[in-house]
Formats: C-alpha cells, sequence, structure tokens
C-alpha cells in the first residue's frame, strides 16, 4: 500500500473556498462551526440531506442552498471546490468516488468506509482525478494528543513496553433506534467502526505498525446487527503488546476514553471522558513542555473533543498549497486497515497479521 502523502495540483488562492456539505445530522453541526471560524477562508455554498426536517433546517441556519441529492448539487453548483461527507459510513465510498470524478475534493468523515475494498477505491478514485481526499481525524489535534505524540516522535518513553486503551462509553437503544441505519453492517458498523474508530486511529499514528491482532467482539444488549462491546489483543512490530476495550454499554453514562502508555524510559496516561484529561505524565528527563501539562487538559461535554476548528487550519492551508494534508486517504487507510483486521479476527476466530493483502 503506497502511503506517500498527496498535495494538491491546482491551489486556490486569492479567493474563498466553497463547500457543500453532504449530510446534515448530528455531526454535521461540528462542521459547520468550523466552517464559521474560518469564514475568512470557507464558503459553505450548498447542503444536501434526503431528510427534508433536518435539510431545512440547515438551509435556515447556514443560509446555504439545499439539494435533496448529491447529483444535483454537483451539477447545479459548478463553483465547488470541495464537498464535505458527514453522512452514514456505508455510503462514503459511492459519494466520495462521485465527488472525485467531478473534479471536486473530498472531505470524509470518519470512518472513511465500512469495507476495505470501499477504502481501497476512494483513495484510487481520488489520485486518478488528480483531487484531495481528507478523512478527518479531529482527536489528532486535541491538545492533550499533541503533547503525547511529541513525547512518541522525541522518543522519551525509549522502547514502548506496553499499550491500553479504554473507551467505555454509553449508547442506549434509542440512539440506535433514531436512525435505521445505525449499527447496521453496511451502513455503520459497531462500537469499533462507529464510536471508537477515532482510538483505533491512535494505535498506528502514535505506536507505528501493526504486527498482528486477535479480538473478541459481542452485541451483548443493544438490538443491533453489529457489535456493542469488544476486547483486541495488539502486537506492534516495534515489540509493544496491548489491549483496546471497548463497549457501549457503560451504565448510566459516558465513563472513560483513555490511553496508557508504559515504557522503558516513562509512563503516561490521559483519560477522561474523550482523553481529555493528562493523570500522570512521568519519564525520566524533564523538557520545557512538561510545564504545559496542566494547561492542556480541558473539560468536554462531548466525546468529540474540540478538534474540528484545528483540523480545518490544515484543510485550509492544504488547499491553498501551503503545506500537505494532516490526514490524506492513503492515512486515512491505516485505520480502516486495523478496523478491518478486528473485525476478521473476531469473525474467524484466528489471529490476523498486518498488513493486509490488497
Amino acid at each position: 500500500m503506497d502511503m506517500e502523502m498527496s498535495t494538491i495540483k491546482n491551489p486556490i488562492k486569492n479567493r474563498k473556498i466553497n463547500i457543500g456539505l453532504v449530510g446534515c445530522g448530528r455531526i454535521s453541526k461540528n462542521h459547520i462551526g468550523s466552517f464559521e471560524k474560518h469564514s475568512a477562508d470557507l464558503n459553505l455554498q450548498a447542503v444536501c440531506d434526503i431528510n427534508n426536517q433536518a435539510l431545512d433546517e440547515a438551509v435556515k441556519s447556514t443560509g446555504a442552498r439545499g439539494y435533496n441529492h448529491l447529483s444535483e448539487m454537483l451539477g447545479k453548483e459548478a463553483s465547488l471546490d470541495v464537498v464535505c461527507l458527514t453522512t452514514p459510513s456505508g455510503v462514503h465510498a459511492a459519494q466520495a468516488i462521485e465527488v472525485a470524478k467531478s473534479g471536486r475534493h473530498i472531505i470524509c468523515e470518519k470512518p472513511m468506509a465500512t469495507r476495505w475494498e470501499d477504502g481501497l477505491n476512494m483513495v484510487k478514485a481520488a489520485d486518478d482525478a488528480g483531487v484531495l481526499l481528507y478523512v478527518v481525524k479531529q482527536n489528532r489535534r486535541n491538545s492533550t494528543l499533541q503533547l503525547l505524540k511529541n513525547a512518541v516522535d522525541q522518543n522519551r518513553f525509549g522502547k514502548i513496553y506496553m499499550v491500553n486503551i479504554n473507551v467505555f462509553w454509553t449508547r442506549p437503544q434509542d440512539y440506535y433506534d433514531a436512525a435505521p441505519w445505525r449499527g447496521t453492517w453496511e451502513f455503520d458498523g459497531g462500537a469499533f467502526m462507529n464510536q471508537a474508530s477515532h482510538y483505533v486511529d491512535l494505535l498506528h499514528w502514535l505506536i507505528g505498525p501493526m504486527e498482528k491482532v486477535f479480538s473478541f467482539t459481542a452485541t451483548l444488549a443493544r438490538k443491533i446487527e453489529a457489535e456493542d462491546s469488544g476486547v483486541v489483543a495488539l502486537k506492534w512490530k516495534n515489540g509493544a503488546m496491548g489491549t483496546m476495550n471497548v463497549t457501549m454499554l457503560t451504565y448510566p453514562r459516558n465513563l472513560e476514553g483513555s490511553i496508557t502508555i508504559i515504557g522503558e524510559k516513562g509512563t503516561v496516561r490521559i483519560g477522561g471522558v474523550a482523553v481529555n484529561e493528562i493523570t500522570n505524565w512521568e519519564f525520566s528527563d524533564s523538557r520545557p513542555e512538561d510545564e504545559k501539562v496542566k494547561s492542556a487538559n480541558y473539560e468536554t461535554t462531548s466525546v468529540y473533543g474540540f478538534g474540528h476548528p484545528l483540523y480545518y487550519e490544515n484543510v485550509v492551508k492544504s488547499l491553498r498549497g501551503e503545506e500537505p494534508p494532516a490526514v490524506d486517504g492513503h492515512q486515512g487507510l491505516q485505520s480502516l486497515e486495523l478496523l478491518t483486521a478486528i473485525y476478521r479476527s473476531a469473525r474467524n476466530g484466528v489471529a490476523v497479521n498486518l498488513p493486509l493483502e490488497i
């Protein structure tokens, strides 16, 4: 798999970047808020949803033109530069490929697809069309994880021995019942694919390439097709071992989204509801950035964190040709590959080696 970073061929200079938003549901508000914060650079020109109520609300709140169908929006909005997909995950691939063929850049919410082959086809379509495919990984921009990433990159841990991730949240039955696509294999996936996908992303982004995974998943309480809980044993190519534990059944509310890294020269734990509190930060050496640990902690009422506006800083700069995308389609495949391996292991009851065969 080629993980070479994409760059824009025709930078957008000296004007606002015109965006179309497809999908006006729950997560779309984070994107609309980000567009507003970057209003000097971004212009939300059109919104699209098959749900008339959601569409009407988006049109009213943004002033953008509304469409029920992506193809209609692409045809009538000739000046669109980029299309943001905040639709159910299972339709990302078909929509991204249609957008790429129209010559527009793509911003795709997580996970980029529910099937490994779909992700590969999305990347190929973007590469063939010469457009950028962004995959939204806004949690990487959170202040706590930025400090942790810098510590790993500076080799402050020395040899990393053990990594643990816990995602102990709750999604009641009425959450899944609110939309027929939620919890389905085709359009959504389960706790790993949907709710915990940003945490799966941390496994490769922070620690490096994986060697193998062995997982168990189960649907213990919710009336859905996919899993509401699961556990994974992990082994990295660098020798580190770890586990990931995920459930959407925590009583009575979201409890924890955490990562712990234990290394030769350091131990760090970032906890809170959504990796928003550094609860342990110890290294054999001291550095100036250690003073930032307390100020990096933040209160959050949302498991999404506050990374979307920061994520769009990179989107703007890369579309203007000033820097490469932070997470392009090739990098997005790394998370999808891990998710695919986790599900294959649980389905077949065997350890799955990485990388997957293409």
